[in-house]
C-alpha cells in the first residue's frame, strides 16, 4: 500500500512538473541542433540516449553553476520534441516543485556551453539555445585596468615625439656645421685665388730699367 502511495506521489509531481514544459513557457527555452548540417556523413542518429545526455549535461552545468544544489537528470524537463531535433526545456528546482528562473538557467548555460557543446560535436551555429547568445563563457576582467592601457598608449607617444624632436635637432645641428665649414673652405678657395690674381698681375707689370738703358745705348 505505501509503495502504492508513492508511486503515485510521483506519478502526480511528474504529471505537474510536465504541465510547466509548454511551447513558449515562461520559464522554458527552445533547443534546435543541426547535426547532419554539422556533420555530414558522420552525423550520428538523435534518440533516447541522446536526449538523456543532454539533460544530464544541463544537470551538470547546473551542478557547476550552483554548488550546493543536487540537480538531477529528471530536474530538466523536456518537451514538445520535433524529428528535426528540436525541443523545449525547463530546470525544476531540486528541492521543490518549483521552476529556477528563466536568467539562472541562462548563466549555467552560457557559463557551460563548451561542455554542453563538446559533448554532441556541435558548434554555437549547430546546437542552438534559442533567446541565449552565442556566448561561450561570461566576460572575463581584463588583467591590466584600461585607464593603465590608455596611460601608457599617451606616454608611448609622448617618448616618440620626444625622441624624434631629438633627433631632428641633431640631424640640423650637423647639417648646420657641414654647411659652414663648406662656406670656411669656399671662402678660403676665394682668397687663395684672389692672391693669385693679383700677384699675376703684378709680375706682368714691372718696368725693367736695364733692358731700356741698352736700348737706348744701342741706338746711338
Amino acid at each position: 500500500m505505501l509503495e502504492k502511495v508513492l508511486f503515485l506521489l510521483c506519478l502526480s509531481s511528474s504529471v505537474l512538473a510536465q504541465q510547466f514544459c509548454t511551447p513558449g513557457a515562461s520559464e522554458g527555452y527552445k533547443v534546435r541542433l543541426s547535426i547532419k548540417s554539422a556533420l555530414g556523413d558522420e552525423a550520428y542518429a538523435w534518440n533516447e540516449n541522446e536526449m538523456f545526455l543532454f539533460r544530464a549535461t544541463l544537470a551538470f552545468a547546473m551542478r557547476s553553476q550552483y554548488n550546493g544544489k543536487e540537480f538531477q537528470v529528471s530536474d530538466i524537463i523536456v518537451c514538445d520534441e520535433t524529428p528535426r531535433v528540436s525541443f523545449w526545456f525547463v530546470v525544476k528546482s531540486p528541492t521543490s516543485s518549483q521552476l529556477v528562473d528563466k536568467e539562472d538557467v541562462e548563466r549555467a548555460v552560457r557559463q557551460y556551453r563548451n561542455r554542453i557543446n563538446g559533448a554532441f560535436l556541435l558548434t554555437d551555429t549547430y546546437l542552438e539555445f534559442i533567446g541565449i547568445p552565442p556566448t561561450l563563457a561570461a566576460p572575463v576582467n581584463p588583467g591590466t585596468p584600461p585607464w593603465l592601457i590608455v596611460f601608457g598608449v599617451v606616454m608611448g607617444a609622448v617618448v616618440a615625439g620626444i625622441i624624434v624632436l631629438a633627433v631632428s635637432t641633431v640631424v640640423q645641428k650637423k647639417r648646420k656645421k657641414n654647411q659652414e665649414a663648406e662656406d670656411e673652405e669656399n671662402e678660403e678657395e676665394t682668397r687663395v685665388k684672389t692672391v693669385e690674381n693679383v700677384t699675376y698681375e703684378n709680375t706682368c707689370g714691372v718696368y725693367n730699367k736695364s733692358f731700356s738703358d741698352d736700348e737706348r745705348l744701342t741706338r746711338m
